[in-house]
């Protein structure tokens, strides 16, 4: 318990305390040995990053229960299918491992859990969307380092939201019941001022 704790940035009272509102499973035993494993780790680290985002303890343990009971993991992690229609992706350790080869290091993991890229399901992680997996993946396998990724996803994450907020904005003062009909018009605008975008940066790097 003491190295977990140190481990996880915690003091063994901390530890303790959640244990007792059921928010970290019960370890391992042989005789009197408690064995603690990187699926605690990751659990306090997922509660670390919740606290950090505003949730309360009561509601993390809301959230926690309702990941092992089966619900929903996209609407309790706010990103169902209203709008984005994104399919989560859950994996097993090994699995992000495997995807993200030396990459997945406790840094590494608390920044997704913290951005909201992962969320803790019992002794599975799942990831908020496919395609931003998949695009993760890509952009490692092709030499960026994980950490650069969701530094650079942690600032895409506030422009996305900077144009949703245009967007909606614009629909909602002037077609306040069109916005869900609207949502390939949305899609087509980002695309195609994003392609327009790189033009441009690819544009200006060649005249270096």
């Amino acid at each position: 318990m003491a190295e977990l704790a140190e481990t996880a940035g915690i003091t063994v009272r901390t530890l303790r305390f959640y244990r007792e509102r059921g928010l970290l499973p019960p370890p391992r035993r042989e005789g009197r040995v408690a064995w603690y494993d990187d699926r605690h780790l990751t659990r306090l680290r997922a509660i670390a990053a919740l606290l950090a985002r505003g949730h309360t303890l009561d509601g993390i343990a809301e959230l926690l229960t309702a990941f092992e009971s089966g619900r929903d993991v996209a609407e309790l992690l706010g990103v169902g299918p209203r709008w984005s229609e994104e399919p989560v992706v859950r994996l097993t350790p090994e699995e992000l491992a495997d995807r993200f080869a030396g990459e997945v290091t406790p840094e590494n993991l608390a920044a997704a859990l913290e951005i909201g890229y992962l969320a803790v399901d019992g002794e599975t992680l799942v990831h908020v969307s496919r395609r931003l997996l998949d695009a993760s993946t890509t952009l490692v396998r092709a030499g960026i380092p994980l950490a650069a990724v969701l530094t650079a996803a942690r600032e895409a994450r506030e422009h996305a939201d900077a144009l949703a907020g245009l967007f909606t904005t614009l629909v909602r003062t002037h077609a306040p019941d069109e916005l869900y009909r609207l949502r390939p018009v949305a899609r087509a605008l980002v695309e195609a001022e994003f392609a327009l975008a790189m033009d441009r940066q690819v544009s200006a790097g060649g005249r270096e």
